[in-house]
Order: structure tokens, then sequence, then C-alpha cells
């Protein structure tokens, strides 16, 4: 049986924000599995700032999308169709199906999930590299220590909303830097942040700084630009900057602007480091099993912003961009 496969493929490298005719939307026959394949009906598919990078030539920690290529992003879905051990028609996987409602993949490319455990979308958020990069970026490049001030951009996303609900758990003052009184009203009330920063209310260094009397210890940096600064200038002795992400400088037309404030890491003799998450995939089991048993407990909780439709996928993606998602942005195929 042949199922009708559709695919939005990167028709252009964007300059600045992606518009409409950077991609092309395209149908054609899903491809049968061969030995040691499945065929994925893909259920829903994970939006992430990253994808813009990955939009670019140039050497980065991962390969370009190639001009022509289904673009690159992650899923779960049912297996329909197997011709592999160990993987059977009606088992549940998450993979890096590209954006398209059906994917033919090797095995070993498949990671097995269970829908009665969590529901699926879970699995693109705190269970999938979302959760990852927060867990790894916070424990093993920020090593919080218990009482120490933790500071988050961009808190209210998806990443860093885990990131302060670890730093909690760990015993940290946590501060969330967010845009807009609705979500940093969720930090706080929902998520138990000890406090939320406005940046679109104005000056944002002296709330901030209100917010923080002893300093940032550690900064989780999902954004770059002014707000880096803005927190280099009040770490502590010894802080660890993790730079995760730099959302504020994605779409530029001209060069990224690095912080002007980097002499501060020098006077507190404070430690700035880059993270990837595909760096710690042995370790994805053990991180996934731990945080897992924190939402059990009700310690940690996940919120998914979920937009119908696979051929949304253009002007859904800029809702990143614009900050209009509200929690972990996930596109239902369907």
């Amino acid at each position: 049986m042949s199922h009708e496969n559709r695919q939005f493929r990167l028709a252009a490298r964007p300059v600045g924000l992606p518009k409409a005719s950077d991609w092309e939307y395209v149908k054609t026959p899903a491809r049968p599995p061969e030995e040691g394949e499945v065929l994925i009906a893909v259920e829903y598919l994970s939006l992430d700032p990253a994808m813009r990078g990955w939009m670019n030539e140039g050497k980065s920690y991962i390969p370009p999308v190639k001009l022509g290529e289904v673009m690159r992003a992650l899923g779960v879905g049912k297996i329909i169709e197997s011709r592999a051990e160990g993987f059977a028609s009606g088992d549940y996987v998450s993979a890096a199906t590209g954006i398209q409602s059906f994917a033919t993949l090797k095995v070993k490319e498949l990671t097995k999930i269970d829908p009665k455990l969590a529901p699926l979308p879970v699995y693109l958020n705190i269970l999938g590299m979302t959760g990852m990069t927060a867990y790894f970026g916070l424990l093993d490049v920020g090593e919080p220590k218990e009482g120490e001030t933790v500071v988050v951009s961009g808190a209210a996303g998806a990443v860093g909303a885990t990131v302060g609900q670890i730093a909690k758990i760990k015993g940290c003052r946590v501060v969330g830097i967010a845009g807009g009184p609705e979500k940093c009203a969720f930090l706080v009330n929902e998520l138990g942040f000890d406090a939320a920063v406005d940046y679109k209310a104005g000056d944002l260094r002296k709330p901030l700084k209100e917010a923080c009397p002893n300093g940032i210890d550690v900064y989780f940096d999902n954004v770059g630009g002014e707000i880096l600064d803005t927190c280099l200038a009040l770490i502590t002795l010894h802080a660890r900057i993790v730079i995760c992400g730099a959302i504020s400088q994605y779409n530029n037309t001209t060069p990224v602007k690095g912080p002007a404030n980097y002499l501060s890491l020098l006077v507190n003799r404070a430690r700035m480091q880059g993270m990837v998450v595909f760096d710690y995939a042995d370790r994805y089991g053990l991180a996934a099993r731990e945080m897992a048993g924190w939402m059990a407990h009700g310690k940690l909780k996940g919120k998914e912003d979920i937009v119908e439709g696979l051929e949304t996928f253009p002007e859904t993606l800029l809702k990143l961009f614009s900050g209009d998602n509200f929690g972990k942005l996930i596109l239902k195929v369907a």
C-alpha cells in the first residue's frame, strides 16, 4: 500500500527570518522500507531555534541541511511497516524524521518510546532533546551548588523552563528572564521560580540586580545579545556561564554581536562554555530516567505549545523568533 508523503524541503538559504519562498512543499510517495528499515507515520514534530542555524551554509557542530533536502527536525510517530528485527508495526519511536508526514529510517536512528508512560509530545520536550539540553547544560556545564543563584534567559521557552526547575530541585535560588507579564507570572506561580524579570519592560539591569542581590553564580544563556551583556555585569567570583543558544542573533543580516562585557569573566575568574546536547548521547537514558522520576513526583512540569497541521510549518516556525510560543513548540502533523 502506497502512502502520500507531504514534505517541506529547503529551497533557499534564508537571509534574516525564513520566508515562504525558502521552502518547497512537495507531495511524493513514501519510500517503502528496505531490509533493516521501518516506515514511520510521523505524528508530532519538534520546532527548535537551532533549526535556523541548520539552514545556513558553513561549518557548525552539525552539517547544514542541503538545498533540496527535507528540512531536518526531530519527530515522534508510529511504525506502520517494519523490515527490521526488534521493531514491529504499532511500535512508537522518536527519531530525526524531518519535516514530513512519513519517514523511512534505519534501526540505528530510532529510539523506542512508550506512549503509556507519557503523552507523545512529552518525548519532544522534557523526555527528548529539549530536556537533555537543559539537564546536561545546567548540571554538567553550569555545575550549580545548593544556595547559589541561577539565572536563565528565554526562561518560558522549553529549555529555559526545564533548566529553572532542575535548578530549584538542586536547591538553588532561580531567576528567569522572559518576555511579558504572563510568562513571568507563569514562571513564579506555576514553575516555582523565585523571581522573574520581564525584558520587554524597559531597562533590564535594575530589576535583575534587585532579583539577584548576591549576584549571579550560574547564567544559562539562550538568547545572547544585550541580555548576555547585562548578566555578565552581575556575575560573582568563579561564576559559570552556559552558552546554549543565542536566539536574538540567529536571524541577523549583520555579523553576530559578541559580548561587550566579556572582561567581567577576567575580573571574576569566571568561565563561559558552550554546550551541544549531542555530546552527551551516551547518558540520555540516565537523564530521562531521573527526569521522569521528578515528573512523577510533581517536581518537574512541561508545557507544550502544539500547533496543528504540517502545512502551517513555515509560519509556525516563526513563532520561535517572535516570542509568540509559550512552552515547547510542537507541530501536530495530521
